[in-house]
């Protein structure tokens, strides 16, 4: 079994913690969100919302390889009450999670774990298409 510092464990469990939190906040959002323009994105978000928990599971199936325990509970989750609302938490929480899935990727690049790179380089693209599509709506409010 590869050997990780807790430092990147813990980067991985903070990681758990975001995206079981942004897969329930999504999914509730994709639920609660009213209206016309609800109708226009409301599977977006059911979508982003399951993208979400598969990374999720992604990153703990890794975190249990290295030896590590996933966390089963989600950073601070924020629903919102109105669409603005939603956006401008759902873009920051995004922005958050390329912070740091760039910072886990470049420890695990120091410590000479490519795979766990591999795995938050294509969770990071996501992320970013996240990002891209959460700011897109805010341009048209």
């Amino acid at each position: 079994m590869p050997k990780a510092s807790k430092k990147l464990l813990d980067l991985l469990n903070e990681g758990i913690a975001r995206e079981i939190q942004v897969s329930v906040q999504y999914m509730w959002q994709h639920v609660q969100w009213k209206g016309v323009k609800h109708y226009a994105v409301k599977d977006e978000f059911k979508k982003i919302a399951v993208d979400e928990m598969k990374h999720a599971e992604a990153i703990a199936e890794r975190l249990c390889y290295l030896g590590g325990t996933p966390t089963t509970k989600p950073t601070t989750i924020k629903v919102g009450n109105n669409l603005k609302q939603m956006l401008v938490t759902d873009a920051k929480d995004e922005e958050g999670a390329i912070k740091l899935y760039r910072q886990t990727i470049a420890l695990a690049q120091k410590e000479g774990d490519p795979t766990t790179v591999r795995l938050f380089k294509q969770i990071l693209a996501d992320e970013e298409e996240h990002h891209d599509f959460f700011t897109g709506l805010l341009e048209e409010l």
